[in-house]
């Protein structure tokens, strides 16, 4: 009976260690920002948002410069016009600034918009291969260590050479 009690009791301790064993999770990284830049989608995309960027850089630099003319020219006829013309005029002014402001804000939003629009494929081909990678390597885990993201130390498994080949790169 002593020797079941024992053999029992090592027979619990091992099945509880195998199942431990399997509990660990394996873990890997990769630094996300890095894989993002090397790819050829992401310096494309950044090329035709440059190239989207000067386009607007134009017609806005356009716009402020019609208006700084037209102030000019208003400022020097200011003397010969009439209080009522140069209340008018400032009024025209002020409106006009504030379409320009207008414009600026929305050269904004359609940037940040199109920058999604052209990110967003490059982003989930990384994240497809990044899983692809490390379901084949066994990995349950994988962690950004981009600087700056909360990853100190990351001295295991890097999958970063892996992914490069998985994309082609």
């Amino acid at each position: 009976m002593r020797n079941f009690k024992t053999l029992l009791a090592v027979a619990i301790f091992m099945i509880g260690a195998a199942f431990t064993t399997n509990a660990q999770s394996k873990v890997a990284h990769i630094a996300s920002q890095e894989l993002i830049e090397a790819m050829p989608g992401y310096k494309q995309a950044m090329s035709d948002l440059e190239k989207l960027q000067k386009t607007y850089q134009e017609d806005y630099n356009g716009m402020l410069k019609e208006a700084q003319g037209t102030m000019q020219r208003y400022e020097a006829e200011a003397a010969t016009k009439t209080d009522e013309e140069n209340a008018k005029r400032m009024q025209e002014m002020q409106e006009t600034q504030r379409r320009i402001q207008e414009r600026g804000m929305a050269i904004q939003q359609d940037l940040k918009k199109k920058e999604v629009e052209l990110l967003k494929p490059v982003y989930e081909k990384a994240r497809v291969a990044v899983q692809k990678v490390a379901r084949a390597k066994g990995y349950d885990y994988v962690l950004d260590s981009t600087t700056g993201t909360g990853v100190i130390l990351a001295d295991g498994y890097d999958l970063m050479a892996d992914v490069k080949k998985e994309l082609g790169f």
